[in-house]
């Protein structure tokens, strides 16, 4: 047998950082729809830029009217959940400018929305960005980078069937 037969019919899928940002462990997010990944996997980053962007190809599933928050399904399955901020659905789409609609195809990098960090943060809310695999359990492994300064494109989270 050799060393890399183990992967053999694994098939690894890589996610991209959506955002310019810190990223955090999951767990640190006040909101525990996300901290107890009750959603799904995922990791969380708070953003140093407004300008979010597809961490892989794939249609865009869901873009929530307000704008807050975008689901992507990539080319191979994986079901993606971008939420800019917590509890900013309340901010009723202030703040927000969607670049893409359901059903649109993506690439990996395409702007998916844009946010006003400032007047977000002026308006009371946490911008800290999860971005969760919503069908985890398809997954054997999911690993996700939990610390450091990320850029959008970067490598950030690994999917093994």
């Amino acid at each position: 047998m050799g060393l890399f037969d183990f992967m053999k019919g694994k098939k690894e899928t890589v996610l991209a950082a959506p955002v310019k940002g810190e990223c955090i462990p999951i767990s640190e997010v006040s909101d525990p729809t996300f901290s107890q990944e009750i959603l799904g996997k995922g990791i969380a980053i708070k953003p140093a830029d407004g300008k979010f962007y597809a961490p892989a190809d794939g249609t865009i599933s869901t873009v929530f009217p307000t704008g807050h928050a975008v689901g992507l399904t990539t080319s191979d399955g994986i079901e993606i959940l971008i939420h800019v901020g917590l509890d900013t659905v309340e901010l009723k789409g202030q703040f927000y400018s969607t670049k893409v609609e359901a059903e649109q195809s993506v690439k990996k990098g395409d702007l998916l929305l844009e946010a006003d960090l400032a007047e977000i943060s002026k308006a009371g809310y946490d911008t800290v960005t999860p971005m969760l695999i919503c069908n985890s359990d398809a997954y054997s492994k999911i690993e996700c980078k939990k610390d450091g300064m990320v850029e959008p494109g970067e490598n950030v989270i690994t999917c093994a069937e």
